[in-house]
């Protein structure tokens, strides 16, 4: 069975674009090398396609749509980034590093921005 064919069967008719885009990316390559590319394991791309992820969606979405689907955003510290990018440099502004001047920067710019919710979200 396809992974398209999983993702409508575990989804029904409201099946998102992103995932479709996902499960394309599976048949195209495979689930493994699908996750390797969203920077995610083989079972977060497996029960995403299946329906099972229990967690909220919008942080697996935002993966998907900036690694698989090239949707941007405009950062105001690096300008046109990946959504997939944004959400790692979100994530990493949890919690302050004094690792270089870019952790540093992108720390404060994260959290003055209204993208920037300050959770683990996906």
């Amino acid at each position: 069975m396809s992974a398209v064919s999983t993702a409508r069967d575990a989804w029904g008719a409201d099946v998102p674009d992103w995932i479709i885009a996902l499960a394309k990316e599976c048949d195209r390559t495979s689930q493994n090398q699908t996750a390797k590319r969203i920077g995610r394991s083989a079972s977060f791309v497996s029960t995403l396609l299946r329906r099972r992820y229990s967690a909220g969606l919008e942080g697996a979405e935002e993966v998907v749509r900036g690694a698989l689907m090239s949707e941007s955003i405009v950062c105001p510290v690096l300008g046109a980034i990946g959504r997939h990018v944004c959400l790692k440099w979100r994530r990493r502004a949890g919690s302050f590093e004094n690792v270089n001047a870019q952790h540093v920067m992108m720390y404060r710019a994260c959290n003055r921005c209204s993208r920037c919710t300050g959770g683990d979200d996906g």
